[in-house]
C-alpha cells in the first residue's frame, strides 16, 4: 500500500457552534512513502439539502472498496471513482441528518449511520430504504416525524445515542454508539461490545480484531470472536506531547503492530451559564489536525504529519 485517502473538512474562519463550523468537504491523497498530501476532492453541498443558516458542510467517515470511495456529508451520500476523482453516484433523502459514516454491504446495498436521528439505514442502489434501525432498540420513528425534511434542520442535538460507525462481522451488522461507549449488533441484538470509559468512534475490523478510537487518545482493541476488549493503547502516553493531543478519530491498521490514527485540533466546546445561555469557546492552542503513525508493539510514535497545510482542519477517516 503506497497511497491512502484522508477524509474530512475545511473549517470556517470563525469559531462556530458544532453544527455550523465547516465550510466544505475535503479528501486528501496521502503518499505513505513520501509522507506528503495532495488535495484531490473538495465539495460543497447544494443549498436545497442544507440548513438555511450557517450550514456545516463536511465529508464524514468513508469506506474505500476497490476504486470506489463511499462517503457522506451531513445530508448526502456520494460515491467517487478514485481512479479519476469523479462522482458516480449521489443520494440525498429527507431523513438524512448529521450522517457520520457510509459503508457498502456484502449484498451490494449501503449502510448509513444517520446520526442525527439515532438511526442506521440500509439503502439499495437506487436509494430506496430497505431497513431502518433505531440504535437503542426502539421504533425508528418514535422521536421523529417521517414527514419532516431533516436536511433543513440545523441540529437535532442532544442525541440519545450518536451512532457514528457501521461495520459488518461475517453476516452481522454492527454500529458503534458514541454516547453509550459501546458497539451493538443490529441483526443479533443480544450481541454487544462494552468499551466504556470515554466517547467511542470507528469500528475497523482487521484480521482477528476490531479497532475503536476514543476521543481522548486511546485505541481499544477487541477480539472479534469473543467480543471482549483485549488491549487499550494509551496514545497520549506514547506520544508524550506536552500540549493537548486533540480529538482522536479515524484509524487504519497497516499491520498488527503499526497503526495510523487521525487527530483533529480541538473544536469549540460549550458551557451553559447560570442564566441558561450556552457559551461556545474555541480551544485552538493545541497540536494541528494531523495523521500519526504508531508502533503499538514497541509503544512508540513513528511520525506525524500536519494536514492543515493541505487544507484539512478535521479528519474523519483514513481509507
Amino acid at each position: 500500500m503506497k497511497e491512502l485517502f484522508l477524509v474530512g473538512a475545511e473549517q470556517k474562519a470563525d469559531v462556530m457552534k458544532d453544527w455550523e463550523q465547516f465550510k466544505k468537504g475535503v479528501i486528501l491523497k496521502f503518499n505513505l512513502q513520501t509522507k506528503t498530501s495532495k488535495k484531490v476532492i473538495e465539495y460543497t453541498s447544494p443549498k436545497d439539502v442544507c440548513a438555511d443558516h450557517e450550514a456545516s458542510i463536511s465529508f464524514t467517515a468513508a469506506t474505500l472498496k476497490g476504486n470506489r470511495l463511499y462517503v457522506g456529508t451531513t445530508t448526502e451520500v456520494l460515491v467517487y471513482d478514485v481512479s479519476n476523482f469523479t462522482p458516480i453516484q449521489y443520494m440525498s433523502l429527507p431523513f438524512m441528518n448529521d450522517i457520520h459514516h457510509v459503508s457498502p454491504m456484502k449484498n451490494g446495498n449501503l449502510l448509513v449511520a444517520n446520526t442525527g436521528l439515532d438511526m442506521v439505514v440500509e439503502l439499495n442502489g437506487s436509494g430506496r430504504v430497505e431497513r431502518l434501525w433505531n440504535v437503542l432498540g426502539r421504533a425508528p420513528w418514535h422521536r421523529f416525524d417521517p414527514e419532516v425534511d431533516y436536511r433543513k434542520v440545523a441540529t437535532t442535538k442532544p442525541h440519545q445515542s450518536h451512532p457514528n460507525y457501521v461495520f459488518e462481522i461475517e453476516d452481522e451488522i454492527w454500529v458503534t454508539r458514541c454516547l453509550q461507549k459501546d458497539a451493538v449488533c443490529l441483526t443479533s441484538p443480544e450481541k454487544h461490545i462494552d468499551i466504556g470509559r470515554q466517547l467511542v468512534h470507528d469500528g475497523i475490523a482487521y484480521k482477528n480484531h476490531i479497532y475503536f478510537t476514543q476521543v481522548d487518545g486511546r485505541v481499544v482493541i477487541v477480539n472479534r470472536n469473543t467480543l471482549k476488549v483485549e488491549r487499550i493503547v494509551d496514545l497520549v502516553q506514547i506520544s508524550a506531547h506536552k500540549e493537548k493531543i486533540g480529538w482522536c478519530r479515524g484509524i487504519k491498521p497497516l499491520s498488527e503492530d503499526i497503526i495510523l490514527v487521525g487527530f483533529t485540533r480541538i473544536r469549540p466546546s460549550s458551557k451553559r451559564n447560570q442564566d441558561g445561555n450556552i457559551e461556545y469557546k474555541g480551544d485552538f492552542g493545541v497540536l494541528p489536525t494531523r495523521l500519526a503513525c504508531f508502533n503499538i508493539k514497541k509503544n512508540i510514535l513513528l511520525w506525524e504529519k500536519n494536514l492543515e497545510n493541505a487544507g484539512m482542519n478535521a479528519i474523519y477517516s483514513i481509507n
